[in-house]
Parts: C-alpha cells; structure tokens; sequence
C-alpha cells in the first residue's frame, strides 16, 4: 500500500469519526480538545497517535474533540479538562483567545512558542505550556560526540532567527571540549561567503534550525559546497538526511504525539502541566548510508538512539 493511500486512508478514517461524534456525543461537554494547524500528513499522523494512545489508557474517543485552527473561530465554546495545541497557529489561536482550562502546544519549536509568548503577552505556565518539536543543543553535541568522535572543530551559520542560540551552543561547545567555527548571516547579507569560510575550518557543519539559511532554495548548494568539502552536515529533519546531509536527530509527529499524550493523562489525574516548556524524552536519528560510506564511517541509527539516552537517563 502507498504512503499516500495510507495517508488518505487515515484521513479518511479520521474525518469519519469525526462525524459520528458530531452525531452521537449530542452537546456533551469534550475531556480533551486537540486544535490541529491544519490537516496535513504531519498533524493527522501526531493526532492519530495522541488520540489512539489516550484511547488505550482508557478515555474514550467520545470524550474526545478535534477541529483545526480555522474552525476554532466559528465553533462552539468548549469547557474540556485540557486543551492540546498541535502546530504554531493552532497554539497562537489558543494563546489569544486564554481559555479557562490548561493548554498544551506541542508540534512547534522553541523559537514558535517563545514568539506565541511575545505577541500575546503570555507566559509559559502551568495554564500555557508547551513540548517542544526541536532537539536541545545538549543532545545534538551529544550525537555529533558519538558519531563523529574525531571532530572537534564544529561549523554553525546563525541567522536572524537563531542566532539567540549563539552562547548556549558556545558554552556548550566549550564544556565539552570543542570549538565552535561560526558565522553569523545578516537579513541583506548573501548566504555563500559565510559558509564557505565556515566549512573551509570545520570537520562537520551543524544545521540550526532558521529559515533563512536553511530552505527549500537554499539547502542543495549547502550540501554540494560540504560534499565537495569532504564536511558532512548534521540535520535537524530526515528530509535533510534523504536529501544528502549525514545525520539528522529529530522526533516523529508520531512519537510527539504519544508523549503529549502522556502529558495529557498527568493532566487528566490532577498533575499541573510543566511551568518550564520540555524537550521531548523520544527521538530517532536519521542516517544517510551513502553519505556515510563515502566518509569510511559506519553508523548504527539504533545505537545512536540508545548511547544518547543512556547519556540522559531516559528509559
């Protein structure tokens, strides 16, 4: 079966339970409402996975409402226990519109949620809380240590959007004995001369997350100028890894979607929503096997998860 018919088997499937709640739950008041971003492949898989994992633990799919950002707007009040925000603008309609009950954002990076908090005012809380889609700076060294335990000199280009990350990752850096080779990309300022002095000093380029560096336009001649450098590059997206980059550390929509599922049933039993936003406890690690042929390197994505969290103490 195709990804996309599988894909769209789900949807359907999805949108079908979504009528016969409509139907049956009457105006019974939801436990949980889950406001997606939209109803792409990405949110359906970490809703899907939310839903599926509350449902084992026992709460019933009925107790359970789901619309998108945009139909928000236009629905009912609701009054559940919890509300789950799947995406940026799912927590952005959330966080403006302050409802009574807690509110967990998840699908979102930091740099998403931290903006959220500028533009309304908010304050990450117990009521406002988030699980965030990126990887801490600590686990990415952490990945790079173990799978590239020669390189000591680390490549980064910081851009507008990440450049407030520039003396966490240095400190970093420094405690574990490695050397940031850094270059930071103005607004108006062209991409290429940057990163080719940064990859001329470096033995790996680490990809921190900003749009303007890292896009669809930009990211092949990222990869052809590191390739031709004998540099490999550490991701942050598989889509990266599939695209030639080495290495990518990230989380599934799946795998967020079963943790903020587990969140939510702390929620659900009178726990408070953590004040501080977390990171997420489940990654995977995405491993182009060409690539790293072509370097004499041979890396084990399973491995690679285990090592890191033994490193942390995860279960």
């Amino acid at each position: 079966m195709s990804t996309r018919l599988r894909f769209l088997m789900r949807t359907l499937m999805l949108t079908t339970w979504l009528s016969l709640w409509s139907v049956t739950s009457g105006h019974a008041e939801p436990v949980v409402v889950i406001v997606s971003s939209e109803r792409s492949a990405a949110y359906v898989e970490a809703s899907e996975a939310l839903i599926n994992e509350l449902e084992r633990h026992g709460l019933s799919r009925y107790d359970m409402r789901q619309l998108t950002a945009l139909e928000w707007s236009t629905a009912a009040p609701f009054n559940p226990q919890l509300f789950v925000a799947l995406g940026s603008e799912a927590a952005r309609v959330l966080a403006k519109a302050s409802p009574q009950a807690p509110v967990l954002c998840t699908l979102l990076p930091r740099r998403s949620f931290e903006q959220i908090l500028s533009e309304t005012g908010k304050r990450s809380s117990s009521q406002f809380s988030a699980l965030y889609l990126d990887q801490p700076l600590s686990r990415q060294l952490e990945l790079i240590r173990l799978a590239l335990p020669t390189a000591r000199r680390i490549g980064v280009l910081w851009g507008p959007e990440s450049q407030g990350q520039a003396s966490a990752l240095k400190g970093l850096a420094q405690a574990s004995g490695l050397k940031l080779v850094e270059a930071h990309v103005g607004r108006d300022e062209l991409l290429f001369p940057s990163l080719k002095k940064v990859i001329e000093d470096a033995d790996l380029l680490l990809a921190v997350a900003d749009p303007q560096l890292y896009n669809s336009l930009s990211l092949q001649n990222i990869l052809l100028s590191s390739f031709r450098q004998r540099v490999p590059l550490v991701a942050f997206s598989p889509a990266y890894v599939r695209a030639g980059a080495l290495l990518a550390l990230h989380v599934t929509p799946a795998q967020m979607g079963v943790q903020a599922a587990e969140i939510a049933r702390a929620a659900l039993q009178g726990k408070a929503l953590s004040a501080t936003p977390i990171y997420s406890q489940d990654f995977s690690v995405a491993i182009n096997e060409h690539v790293a042929h072509s370097l004499g390197l041979t890396l084990d994505a399973v491995t690679l998860v285990a090592n890191l969290r033994s490193r942390e103490n995860l279960p």
